[in-house]
């Protein structure tokens, strides 16, 4: 990964709550079990030796159990939470060794947080709350006014800037607050279970919300979730956490196709496999001997198994899969996509080590190979 490319990254965090929590970090009753270090020490391990990168304009998500330690992990990357060991460093900050100036830098202008509960001012106008970042920047009300009405715009808001919170409805106050996180241009966006406790309606249009701004904007984004289906709805990569530790980080593709253990195979055995699965996941990458298919029988390795299923199930012959350059980078048939689409994961893993985007650097246009 280019290094000038990773704006969050984290090496062997540790947090342990408790009685004297933090010297336990490196002994051997760190490893014990959940309930085995309660049962000894009083103590309970939230983060385990967690190390990722986040890379400028990606959407991570962290998911896990409540208690998996999500909420603590997010809220260590300012120090809302003050983690035992470990390094943190955030749009080139050294988040740890960050001085109180330096932190108050890193909260006001690199980083912003969508909480969960609203948190907004109940005695002011929804125009004062989305501007609360930028007056307590310095910034004079009428530039702060301008850049309100403009993200009350962007997050579907015109013509409530002078409402009050108790006014509006629950998914309606969400918007505000990611307003208000945008407010101050934040390179890092972090939302702690932000949607969870919005209607399943609400929840999917804020979803959809999130999606469409980060089209446009391409902020930096960490998203805590319990839900897998809005993990795998917005993240690029998904971290799933178990007891403090991550037990596997990849695509979704990766997580539901090549799940690591059990647990993850618990967790995505109820995703329907072939809205998240691509023809260039499901294909047989290419060989020298390999023919293009007849003209119409191709189709981009992005496109789900769920569009290309009806293409299969029509026809005998295989389809071609291209890569974004009309390269050929494989073919996929009726038992390619089946076998993707049935596999309960453990019998799905080599699919892993043939998927499409790699092989195109490599393989010549397609016209180089019709017969």
């Amino acid at each position: 990964m280019d290094d000038a490319s990773v704006q969050i990254s984290c090496k062997s965090l540790w947090k342990i709550f408790g009685p004297k929590g933090s010297t336990l970090v490196g002994t051997a009753d760190a490893e014990l079990s959940p309930a085995q270090l309660q049962d000894k020490t009083g103590c309970v391990v939230a983060i385990r030796d967690v190390s990722f990168e986040v890379r400028r304009g990606e959407v991570f998500v962290v998911m896990g159990l409540s208690g998996s330690g999500k909420s603590t992990l997010i809220r260590s990357l300012t120090r809302l939470v003050e983690v035992d060991s470990g390094e943190i460093e955030l749009c080139g900050t050294d988040v740890r060794k960050a001085d109180k100036n330096q932190l108050r830098e890193i909260r006001r202008h690199r980083a912003s947080m969508v909480f969960q509960q609203f948190s907004l001012f109940p005695h002011r106008k929804v125009l004062d709350n989305v501007a609360y970042g930028l007056e307590i920047q310095g910034v004079k009300k009428k530039e702060r006014y301008a850049r309100v009405e403009e993200l009350l715009r962007v997050v579907g808001l015109s013509g409530f800037a002078h409402s009050y919170p108790n006014e509006l409805s629950g998914g309606m106050q969400q918007r505000v607050g990611l307003a208000r996180a945008l407010a101050v241009d934040p390179d890092v966006l972090l939302f702690d279970e932000a949607f969870s406790a919005l209607d399943p309606l609400i929840r999917r249009e804020m979803q959809d919300e999130v999606i469409r701004l980060q089209e446009r904007l391409h902020k930096t984004v960490v998203f805590v979730s319990h839900d897998l289906d809005e993990a795998l709805k917005l993240g690029d990569r998904i971290a799933i956490m178990r007891n403090g530790s991550f037990v596997q980080v990849g695509t979704p593709e990766e997580v539901v196709g090549s799940p690591r253990d059990d647990y993850v195979r618990a967790f995505t055995r109820d995703v329907s496999r072939a809205k998240v699965l691509t023809a260039g996941w499901a294909m047989r990458a290419r060989t020298t001997t390999m023919v293009a298919p007849p003209d119409g029988r191709i189709v981009s390795g992005q496109t789900l198994l769920q569009s290309v299923l009806p293409l299969v199930l029509e026809s005998e012959a295989p389809l071609g899969v291209i890569d974004s350059a009309g390269t050929l980078v494989g073919t996929l048939d009726r038992a390619d996509v089946l076998a993707a689409i049935n596999s309960e994961g453990s019998e799905f893993a080599d699919y892993g080590q043939r998927r499409a985007m790699p092989l195109a650097q490599s393989a010549p246009p397609v016209q180089d190979i019709v017969p």
